[in-house]
């Protein structure tokens, strides 16, 4: 009995949805609008992130030493640095090196060159990449390097010049905001949208109570239970969400694959549309559970408020 009801109570359910159908169809476009802001707060959060983590990769600290530095010394905090569990590879590179790799890179340069080459010594000290296991130990990496243990000389003079960890820190520091701000942005737009979500769906349900009005009070009068008489209503408002999130998914699949290529370039590698198709099925419960719960819930609230049985 209780399987025949609940099949009894999904297909009036159904029948509501399909017989109002302009009534419905307010209901899953605004539901729509909204569903799609969810969705595009996915794909936003997932390029920033992408970026974040390309930026985290590239980020190392490089530490260059004065020209008066001995490569033995240089070794002895390579050394050290390398013996730090937060440290995951150190890349030694020598004065010669990195006279060699300037010269490389500034080789169409010819004024630089020619100046360099007036000098008549190398101006370069030796450099040390260092990359750590996680972007947040850099910060201790770096308080280490500018104590004083471990980056002296054996005449106990400094031997660092330079160490670029603190502005490439910043850039971090400003991307991970940028995440933030626009996942609490995306958090109040979508709140909103939800909201006038879940009212336009309730009206959309009492306005179906009440073309429906006869029909209830023949069900009453036959003794069907409040149980029953709800149910259909607020199936009928899950529905809303379910097409509105079915047509969300379908605006998403044309949408991404226009702009994915373009979005390989702007955001570190990402492209949009294959992650759409990777994470569809997370991006589908998202999206189309959301819709479910935002018309189930303001059906319920609705026939709580409208229909007296």
């Amino acid at each position: 009995m209780f399987w025949t009801n609940i099949k009894r109570v999904t297909k009036a359910g159904f029948l509501n949805f399909w017989r109002n159908g302009f009534v419905s169809l307010s209901s899953v476009l605004v539901m729509t609008v909204t569903l799609f802001t969810i969705g595009s707060m996915i794909f936003l959060l997932a390029t920033l992130d992408s970026s974040l983590t390309e930026l985290k990769n590239k980020v190392d600290v490089n530490v260059y030493f004065v020209t008066t530095a001995d490569e033995s010394d240089i070794l002895n905090v390579k050394k050290s640095l390398e013996a730090m569990p937060e440290v995951q590879a150190v890349d030694y590179i020598s004065k010669e090196d990195a006279l060699v790799n300037f010269r490389s890179k500034h080789k169409n340069d010819q004024l630089t060159l020619q100046a360099l080459d007036e000098l008549g010594s190398n101006p370069l000290g030796a450099v040390l990449n260092i990359k750590a296991k996680d972007p947040s130990q850099y910060e201790g990496i770096a308080t280490y390097l500018k104590g004083d243990s471990g980056v002296l000389s054996s005449n106990g003079k400094s031997i660092i010049d330079e160490v670029n960890y603190y502005n490439n820190k910043v850039a971090i520091e400003r991307l991970s905001k940028i995440i933030n701000s626009a996942g609490k942005l995306g958090f109040i737009i979508a709140l909103i949208l939800s909201l006038i979500s879940i009212i336009i769906a309730f009206n959309t349900v009492r306005l179906v109570i009440y073309i429906s009005r006869d029909e209830i009070s023949v069900m009453q009068l036959v003794g069907a239970s409040n149980k029953y008489i709800r149910g259909p209503f607020v199936i009928s408002g899950a529905m809303y969400g379910l097409a509105a999130g079915i047509i969300t998914l379908a605006i998403f699949y044309p949408l991404t694959y226009y702009i994915g290529p373009a979005t390989v370039n702007f955001f570190s590698g990402l492209n949009i549309f294959r992650y759409y198709l990777e994470h569809f099925s997370e991006i589908f419960g998202i999206i189309c559970g959301s819709g479910i719960l935002l018309g189930a819930i303001s059906s319920y609230m609705a026939v709580r408020r409208y229909l007296k049985v």
